[in-house]
């Protein structure tokens, strides 16, 4: 199993997803300032005089309009928390690559180190 998932690590370009993780970062970042910056507010509604007889969908179209913009103000809440969840990934992916890429330069150094020792031990055991 762990077979497996050593396979999948190591298909995974690393290279590039450590250079693309800022511009993801900064995406995302952008995304929730977007969203964040411009609440959306239903308009106020006027109360309308009452509709002339030749006039009977005022009321229906009225009712339709404030249901579209509750529907409008759902989609912006729904849209609010889906950035505020992307921002969130990002930063964890960011957070993720560095943890990464301080692993992969701490294999390289214990290889290094475990090479020259293998070297020093095989050194001393043919004198």
């Amino acid at each position: 199993m762990a077979v497996g998932w050593l396979m999948v690590l190591q298909s995974v370009p690393w290279a590039e997803v450590i250079k693309n993780a800022p511009k993801l970062a900064d995406g995302a970042k952008k995304l929730w300032d977007a969203v964040a910056g411009h609440p959306v507010q239903p308009a106020a509604t006027k109360p309308q005089p009452d509709a002339a007889p030749g006039t009977p969908n005022l009321a229906a179209l009225e009712a339709r309009t404030l249901a579209l913009e509750a529907a409008v103000s759902d989609l912006h809440s729904q849209m609010f928390a889906s950035s505020e969840l992307i921002k969130a990934l990002a930063e964890q992916n960011t957070q993720l690559v560095q943890r990464v890429e301080a692993n992969r330069v701490r294999v390289v150094w214990l290889s290094a180190a475990v090479a020259v020792l293998a070297i020093v031990a095989i050194a001393a055991w043919l004198r």
